[in-house]
């Protein structure tokens, strides 16, 4: 039997879901995409047609800045859907990038209704997703206005940790980042040099406490 993916494992994590539940999920993600790290997958005031789930890889969500410079706001990892509200907003309000290499899922509209249609556990699981991503958004809000450089990375690879091993790509205390420092410290606004005092400093931390 084949290993379930991602966005399954993620919405079965969240949500009871039937073994017919999870088939009609498995079976919607069909059409899957590879694209290259640093690729925008769907632009500022884009209308995609499609939900973009990611099977592999991170990806992001940020904004331009009228500098140049860019903010990262969010995280996408596997299981993740890119742009579940957009049919409900007609454009998305910032850009869906890739940090690395990743494959993704495209999943036509008129899909996501009728399975959600179909499957009243589905469309909890779906909704369930929704509120976990605003919930980790106003943890986002928190760490970047009011914790400390040192705690606001460390909060950050904690969440990553958990929505890992919710999809079976972590172990109990560990996973890989594929991340540079550069795409870090876009996230907690921070300089790269900063950033970098603060890792070393973590490990430092890290060594005394083992």
């Amino acid at each position: 039997m084949a290993m379930p993916t991602p966005f399954v494992l993620k919405l079965k994590y969240g949500a009871g879901l039937s073994d017919q539940d999870r088939q009609v999920l498995e079976q919607a993600v069909w059409d899957v995409r590879q694209f290259k790290p640093r690729h925008d997958v769907i632009l500022e005031d884009g209308s995609p047609e499609n939900v973009h789930v990611i099977l592999e890889g991170f990806a992001c969500r940020y904004k331009l800045l009228p500098d140049g410079g860019r903010q990262i706001m969010a995280y996408l990892v596997p299981g993740d859907c890119c742009d579940l509200h957009v049919p409900i907003l007609s454009k998305i309000d910032h850009t869906i990038g890739t940090l690395t290499a990743c494959k993704v899922a495209l999943l036509p509209h008129t899909v996501i209704e009728t399975i959600t249609a179909q499957s009243r556990n589905i469309t909890r699981a779906l909704w369930w997703s929704t509120l976990v991503d605003q919930g980790t958004l106003r943890e986002w809000l928190v760490n970047m206005s009011r914790r400390p450089a040192d705690k606001r990375l460390a909060h950050l690879l904690c969440e990553l940790l958990v929505r890992l091993q919710a999809v079976g790509l972590a172990t109990d205390n560990s996973f890989v980042l594929p991340l540079t420092q550069r795409q870090l410290a876009d996230t907690l606004a921070m300089t790269g040099v900063h950033l970098n005092r603060i890792v070393r400093q973590l490990r430092l931390d890290a060594h005394c406490i083992a």
